[in-house]
């Protein structure tokens, strides 16, 4: 563990000292080299145990799958914010890579916190960074607006689950998960053991998010640069999951009472935010509503606590990390040659960019689950796992099913294959772009050979 987490600390002296014309190069370089160390957790199934480095910090089935993905997209975010940053200042190009830096080290902390009051710490620790990147690299005026919104939102939910945490403090006189797990508290009533729940579970819903308290997020991806956007939908939006995972295990007071109006709120958030893909005329925005959308698919996995569920919400996170990570990509490459992200104006990159009429497809099919892909698998299993609840849920899911798959080909077809509209020359793509899209959707490829390195144990 501290093998990654002190070399993640490093880069921040080397974004302030490398030298200027070796900057992203020393800096991806590193950062790749951290990202395949980590890929020797995927080879140690810890036994279904979590292994304790430190006793501040573990390592299991449940958070290497995503400690590995925030790692793997460090350099991945360094590489798609090159043309952005290259006409600013090297004092800004340092603060931004040292800021990335210091995001990706609080984001370790908290998938690998062994207590709710480190997590609790981590969790509050990825704000700054994430609302530096909004309001210092947003590339609109609205970018002020988008940070007070990501601020508010996230501080409010985040207050009930701490008077939560202290409350969990005076009565057991610990917050250890791995206690917790062993010996879950049991409240005297059962009205404060709901309370108790909901308090912790607030959080955690505004962060993935749930539909209904959602406006933060389409706002923010709109306003937020290529590295803002990817680590939005990649990674901070999966600290809510974990933490449902975690607190899930160690609050008992898991009743139908509370899960089924959030099962049937979830099931119509993803309906209703797939349907306002459709009168999305801003490309990040129709992403970030679909990140809603699969969000919401996470939500209700988890809320039915079964290991299938468990698993499939797993599964689902890691594949809509990478892909939704690569149409953001995707969206910023075009908006870099057009000059705007409005669908309409971006039509007919098929005839002035061939090359990126394949990702734009290959991601495309993904993000609609398309076999054979690790999103059809996680899809699957969840479908099989709501199923097994209340065969009600079918016709939701089946109906997000189809509406995933007409708005995928909206964008696709709306954006590449409509007839062009006058437009000056567009530079063609480059080497580092392509090479950014093959790292994203690679990985996926590879996965649906071997799943069980994504099953929680």
């Amino acid at each position: 563990m501290l093998k990654i987490i002190l070399p993640t600390l490093l880069l921040i002296p080397t974004a302030a000292l490398a030298h200027e014309r070796t900057l992203f190069t020393a800096y991806t370089s590193l950062t790749l080299l951290l990202a395949a160390n980590t890929l020797s957790w995927l080879a140690h199934p810890n036994m279904g145990l979590a292994t304790h480095p430190h006793h501040a910090a573990m390592i299991d089935t449940v958070s290497a799958p995503l400690m590995i993905m925030s790692s793997w997209l460090l350099p991945l975010m360094a590489m798609a914010s090159q043309r952005r940053l290259k006409d600013e200042p090297t004092i800004n190009q340092r603060a931004f890579l040292a800021a990335i830096a210091f995001l990706h080290t609080a984001i370790l902390f908290t998938f690998s916190a062994t207590s709710l009051t480190m997590f609790y710490i981590a969790f509050e620790a990825t704000l700054l960074p994430t609302l530096m990147l909004i309001t210092r690299w947003g590339a609109q005026a609205d970018r002020l607006e988008a940070g007070s919104y990501f601020i508010f939102y996230t501080l409010v939910s985040s207050l009930p689950m701490l008077t939560a945490l202290l409350y969990l403090h005076k009565t057991c006189s610990h917050t250890s998960i791995a206690l917790f797990f062993l010996h879950p508290p049991a409240p005297t009533l059962q009205w404060e053991s709901h309370l108790l729940w909901l308090a912790c579970m607030t959080a955690f819903l505004v962060k993935l998010p749930l539909y209904g308290v959602h406006l933060w997020l389409p706002k923010a991806h709109v306003e937020a640069p290529i590295a803002g956007s990817m680590v939005l939908a990649a990674i901070l939006l999966k600290l809510g999951g974990y933490g449902i995972i975690r607190l899930s295990s160690a609050l008992s007071s898991y009743t139908t009472t509370l899960t089924t109006p959030l099962m049937a709120l979830a099931l119509w958030g993803s309906v209703m935010a797939n349907v306002i893909c459709f009168r999305q005329p801003d490309l990040k925005s129709m992403i970030a509503y679909s990140s809603v959308s699969h969000m919401a698919m996470v939500i209700a996995a988890l809320m039915i606590n079964t290991p299938l569920g468990l698993t499939s919400a797993t599964i689902l996170m890691i594949a809509h990390g990478l892909t939704s990570s690569a149409l953001f990509c995707l969206a910023n490459i075009t908006y870099e040659r057009t000059g705007t992200r409005i669908l309409m104006l971006t039509a007919g990159l098929q005839l002035t960019l061939p090359l990126l009429t394949a990702w734009w497809l290959i991601t495309a099919l993904m993000n609609m689950a398309m076999p054979p892909t690790t999103n059809m698998l996680a899809e699957l299993f969840a479908l099989l796992t709501l199923c097994s609840w209340s065969p009600t849920t079918l016709i939701p899911i089946l109906l997000n099913t189809v509406l995933t798959a007409s708005y995928s080909l909206y964008m696709f077809i709306t954006t590449i294959r409509t007839a062009p509209t006058p437009t000056t020359h567009l530079s063609p793509s480059h080497t580092r772009e392509h090479l950014l899209l093959a790292l994203h959707l690679i990985p996926l490829l590879l996965l649906i050979a071997c799943p069980p390195l994504l099953t929680p144990h």
